[in-house]
């Protein structure tokens, strides 16, 4: 079963985030005939918090063996639980979630991002004020910038 074994922010600069990932085809999962839409979906988390300044290392078992050996932790989880213990992923060298990949919200947690809309994106509203979802999480109300 997955589990999550610490649920706090780390460090507020520049955090780290390892994610050991099981054997797949290619560094990110994201290939072949058929793929998981929630490997897509983590993928594109990573990237948008690569682009928020997140330092982030991704370490594939059929290509980055040496890692998993190197690394106590994810040598320890692997030989209590196995290839069960994959995805495990890291925060400035802590295990925050083992077994399953995270939300984009678990990650902003535990890397002290936020994912909330600006109140720009927002046409200068609070969520509150905003009749519809903004650019940000859904429907577009009239007269919105599609800034996000």
């Amino acid at each position: 079963m997955p589990q999550t074994t610490h649920k706090k922010t780390y460090f507020m600069n520049h955090p780290k985030l390892e994610v050991f990932d099981p054997a797949m085809c290619c560094s990110t999962g994201v290939c072949g005939p058929s793929v998981d839409p929630k490997l897509v979906q983590f993928a594109a988390d990573l990237k948008w918090f690569q682009e928020k300044g997140v330092d982030i290392r991704r370490f594939n078992l059929a290509q980055n063996s040496t890692a998993f050996v190197e690394n106590e932790l994810v040598n320890a989880a692997l030989t209590e639980k196995n290839e069960g213990a994959l995805p495990l992923l890291l925060v400035d060298g802590h295990i925050v979630l083992s077994g399953r990949y995270a939300e984009r919200s678990e990650l902003a947690e535990w890397l002290g991002v936020s994912v909330q809309p600006s109140l720009s994106c927002l046409g200068g509203k609070s969520e509150e004020e905003k009749p519809r979802r903004s650019c940000c999480g859904g429907q577009q109300s009239e007269g919105s910038s599609g800034c996000c």
